[in-house]
């Protein structure tokens, strides 16, 4: 079995563990992640929440994705790290920051999504890109 993906918050008051491989690791370009973050976009895996273990107490601050569906951007309240993130338009999933786990190397992305927001000096190379989100299904 894969050992577990730990990490958690600047400060320490929140920490996690993910059991198993996230099925998702995408990079996000779109707007409002690039704002969250404060950097030209956002690392993160996505997994069913039963993969997740949460220690410590998330603030959550709501808003609205491109399709107009609520995102919810999970953060300490503490030290003000972005940490997680859940959406209705992705029900049933969770996203982690890439950038909050212990070990870097456990991250590495299968594609970049949102494409037509991204910066114009970054090249996403031969990993999958897509403008939006990908249609489900779809390769």
């Amino acid at each position: 079995m894969t050992r577990p993906i730990t990490g958690g918050c600047l400060c320490g008051s929140i920490r996690y563990a993910i059991a198993g491989d996230p099925p998702m690791q995408v990079t996000c370009h779109c707007k409002n992640c690039q704002r969250q973050a404060g950097t030209a976009f956002s690392c993160v895996v996505g997994m069913p929440p039963e993969m997740l273990e949460i220690d410590g107490e998330v603030k959550v601050y709501k808003d609205h994705g491109e399709s107009g569906s609520a995102v919810y951007r999970e953060f300490c309240g503490k030290c003000g790290s972005p940490v997680f993130t859940r959406a209705d338009s992705a029900s049933g999933m969770i996203f982690v920051k890439a950038g909050t786990f212990d070990d870097a190397e456990r991250f590495s992305p299968t594609m970049h999504l949102f494409t037509k927001s991204q910066q114009h000096w970054l090249d996403t190379g031969s990993v999958p890109s897509f403008a939006t989100m990908p249609a489900e299904g779809s390769d």
